[in-house]
């Protein structure tokens, strides 16, 4: 077989991580190939008809906070390319059995009305970081020890609190209705409310709702990838799709080679060019919990008991902090929660593409365990009807998503795991390795760059850029297009 022509660098998987590292790649002036084995680029931001037609659902993510608050994506041009965010009336709603739901919105002082006897608590929690998103993102979304923060002292600041357990935090309000808020808030990192830095992960979702928003895309997280790929274009790179990589000898000669691969994935690719016990170190990475996820073709809008929820792109529902913190306690031991947590989102509220008129959309998953097999469901329908009455005679099709089908749309999704491993502990820093530069690997050449590495799950691309920043830095000997700005060890 012919060997394809060389070019410098080439990307395995055209997920968010791979499509952003090889824009980093090609905005310093490099020939860059991106290889996908779908036939359809995105990875976890791809949108399709799922249940009826017109009727546009994301195939994984949904709602993208940290994509429009992103440092590598809110340095491109992707407006430029099609992207276009739209912002909910509401960011978030938790509704709750006997209170008004919790709300986040842009303003703090209308947020912190909503959490009751624990408003100023909360303003004391997340006000000092008000106004310096850039900063803060930049710093909280890189490898930990791979450079120095831009930002020492707001970090320093932000690592008190956030890397402390969510249950901590929670423990710190008064009420109950700021401990579940902050819970649901926390529970987007899939591990134990007292897991250390999940404190952390509901702040910086918090701080975003206020400073970024937490918006959708138009037409669905596809937009997120097809911009990527425009500007990548643009930009002189190459995709090729349903091309599935089995070896590294498969692809082109290139200097640098970015793998947007979990880690169990990587050993049979790199065809013996990784020590073994690298490679051993690499598969012993645990997974994390799986996703039970459902979506639903509506009748129309779902009917709310709280007013709030009907404004929201994003609900909460779980109840009290007890319940969430039990649901997420059963996930990670292996065990289906009794009550699940789900976290949901209703797009089509804002976004007239996702559904005909008058009918909408609705996207929801619960946290189960790795690889589970059974049929969530009902109990999913139970916690919607527990605060919608009246949701099921909406239905008009439902298609439901558990582990083995995630995983079948997306290898990354092992089991159902869409956070390329457990982010609980350490692991929410050091991925997936103890290393101060976990992207780089002993072949000078190879490089990771998924959400297994810093700093972790979520459609942001900063796995790639950062990724992608250590090869143009070991590889070429160049810096990439902001890299003067950071001072770095690797």
């Amino acid at each position: 077989m012919a060997t394809p022509p060389a070019v410098d660098a080439v990307v395995v998987g055209a997920g968010p991580n791979g499509l952003t590292a090889a824009v980093t790649l090609a905005q310093a002036g490099l020939g860059v190939r991106v290889y996908e084995a779908a036939q359809s680029i995105g990875g976890g931001a791809r949108t399709g008809e799922l249940t009826l037609p017109g009727f546009r659902h994301d195939l994984c993510s949904a709602v993208h906070p940290l994509g429009a608050g992103s440092p590598a994506l809110r340095a491109m041009p992707l407006d430029q390319h099609g992207l276009s965010w739209i912002h909910p009336p509401i960011a978030l709603a938790h509704p709750f059995d006997d209170l008004p739901a919790a709300t986040l919105v842009q303003s703090l002082d209308e947020t912190a009305a909503s959490l009751g006897i624990d408003a100023t608590r909360y303003r004391l929690l997340v006000k000092p970081f008000l106004g310096h998103w850039d900063a803060l993102a930049r710093d909280s979304l890189r490898p930990i020890a791979a450079t120095l923060p831009h930002h020492p002292v707001l970090l320093a600041r932000y690592g008190m609190r956030g890397l402390l357990p969510a249950s901590v935090l929670a423990r710190a309000m008064r009420g109950d209705v700021a401990p579940a808020f902050l819970a649901g808030l926390a529970a987007h990192a899939i591990a134990p409310l007292t897991s250390p830095a999940t404190g952390g992960v509901a702040m910086l979702f918090a701080i975003a709702g206020h400073e970024v928003g937490w918006p959708v895309p138009r037409g669905g997280s596809q937009g997120i990838t097809d911009a990527l790929a425009s500007y990548l274009r643009s930009l002189g790179g190459e995709i090729v799709t349903g091309k599935p990589v089995g070896s590294l000898r498969e692809l082109p000669v290139a200097s640098a080679y970015m793998l947007d691969l979990v880690p169990w994935h990587v050993a049979g690719l790199a065809n013996g060019r990784l020590p073994a016990g690298y490679v051993r170190r690499l598969e012993k990475w645990p997974h994390g919990p799986g996703v039970f996820k459902l979506d639903y073709a509506l009748d129309g809008p779902i009917p709310w008991r709280d007013d709030r929820c009907r404004h929201a792109g994003t609900v909460h529902i779980g109840g009290s902090y007890t319940e969430i913190a039990s649901a997420l306690r059963s996930a990670t031991h292996g065990e289906a929660p009794d009550v699940p947590f789900l976290i949901t989102a209703q797009p089509s509220l804002v976004d007239d593409t996702r559904a005909p008129a008058g009918k909408h959309t609705l996207w929801a998953y619960a946290h189960v365990p790795n690889g589970w097999t059974g049929d969530f469901t009902d109990a999913i329908e139970r916690q919607i009807e527990r605060f919608a009455p009246g949701f099921r005679d909406l239905v008009l099709a439902r298609a439901a998503s558990g582990p083995a089908e995630l995983e079948s749309r997306n290898r990354n999704n092992v089991g159902g795991d869409i956070a390329g491993g457990e982010f609980s502990g350490h692991r929410a820093f050091f991925r997936p390795l103890l290393a101060a530069v976990p992207y780089a690997t002993p072949d000078p050449a190879i490089y990771l760059c998924s959400s297994s590495t810093p700093p972790g799950p979520g459609v942001h691309g900063m796995c790639g850029y950062h990724a992608a920043r250590v090869a143009l830095r070991r590889v070429f000997g160049k810096k990439s297009w902001t890299g003067s700005r950071h001072r770095t060890t690797g």
